[in-house]
């Protein structure tokens, strides 16, 4: 069993910057974090294969958001800066098992997952 808790989220500005953090039990080397808006598919947003470091971001969030992975912590991260109204959303940590970098795989591909902690993001 992986237990993975989301925490972070918040209500900012257009501009604002957060970091989201995964506590994690168990680690597993593809790591991502997802997101989904009200009415819309759950999509990814930014991977990491974590023996190597390949990171993977989305076109929207490139160049502004960050994953990172803290090992002796247990806890994987999300920095999210110059935030949009379009970045609003319920962001998920999620963790697989993988012998090859998953990159932004599509949400089946991932079988582990936190409970979301919610973004808000007003003009």
């Amino acid at each position: 069993q992986v237990n993975m808790v989301e925490s972070g989220g918040d209500s900012v500005q257009t501009g604002g910057s957060l970091r989201l953090s995964c506590d994690y039990s168990y680690r597993k080397d593809c790591m991502a974090w997802f997101r989904q808006a009200p009415g819309k598919e759950r999509e990814g947003v930014a991977a990491m294969h974590v023996p190597t470091g390949s990171r993977t971001y989305a076109d929207s969030v490139k160049g502004r958001f960050t994953i990172s992975h803290d090992y002796a912590g247990k806890t994987l991260y999300l920095q999210m800066r110059n935030l949009k109204p379009e970045d609003t959303g319920m962001y998920y940590c999620a963790a697989e098992y993988c012998l090859r970098d998953l990159q932004l795989a599509p949400q089946d591909k991932y079988s582990y997952w936190g409970q979301g902690t919610q973004v808000t993001v007003s003009s």
